[in-house]
């Protein structure tokens, strides 16, 4: 989680009752649109960083039958997951540092989470670090189709992927100096206006909603430094150099 922010939003009430335990826009249809594009076979070792309550973790075992497990900075969220499924392969670990030896995953799934991160670059150090050879990094994430309105989100009161949301070039830039090509870039910011509506109809409008999850006061500055960057969001498929 982005330090020295001052609201969690994927741990509060607001957003969780519309999103279920994926706590993203898209949820599994976006996993299953990523094998789709590039399947792994069974048995394959996929780690998903920033796993929250471990619903694409239970997912990606249960249907996709990978061995799969998943780590989250969120003591809360892992909490939640495994209250629903004691058995749950969930650790409570920062992306910056992922307590796996070299070369070991055969993939890896950061959905929403990459922009959450304190240290972006080193979390992608990491990424390249554990992945083989031939290993490949799925990515969804918010990013500013503005990228004119980047540096008004890092001001953001929230610990969200907002705060963090990059440009598609930021993005791309960033994978190739870790050493990463993108053999797949999709915009699904339909997935996101869909949860914008659903945040809407839970609390009455997006005004109310971010209310509810920033500080007293701060809400119009929230809204207006997401209308300046036109947030989108993405499915990003990269494989190592």
């Amino acid at each position: 989680m982005i330090a020295g922010a001052s609201h969690c939003v994927y741990e509060q009430p607001a957003v969780r009752d519309v999103t279920g335990d994926t706590i993203r826009p898209g949820g599994l249809t976006l996993t299953d649109r990523a094998l789709a594009l590039c399947p792994l076979p069974t048995g394959a070792r996929v780690l998903d960083v920033g796993c929250g309550p471990g619903a694409t973790v239970e997912h990606l075992r249960a249907a996709h039958h990978f061995d799969a497990f998943g780590l989250d900075a969120s003591a809360l969220l892992l909490q939640s997951g495994r209250c629903r499924n004691a058995a749950l392969s969930v650790i409570q670990a920062a992306g910056e540092r992922l307590p796996i030896a070299d070369k070991r995953l055969d993939a890896i799934f950061a959905e929403c989470s990459l922009s959450v991160m304190a240290d972006a670059d080193r979390v992608l150090e990491e990424f390249g670090r554990t992945l083989k050879g031939d290993g490949i990094l799925v990515l969804s994430d918010v990013y500013a189709r503005n990228p004119n309105g980047v540096s008004a989100l890092r001001h953001l009161p929230l610990d969200a992927c907002l705060r963090g949301a990059m440009s598609r070039q930021q993005v791309a830039d960033k994978l190739h100096a870790h050493g990463f090509h993108v053999v797949v870039w999709e915009d699904h910011s339909e997935a996101l206006k869909h949860l914008a509506a659903q945040l809407i109809m839970a609390c009455g409008s997006m005004q109310q909603f971010w209310q509810r999850v920033t500080p007293a006061g701060e809400a119009v500055d929230t809204r207006q430094a997401i209308r300046q960057a036109k947030p989108g969001y993405y499915l990003s498929i990269a494989r190592k150099i």
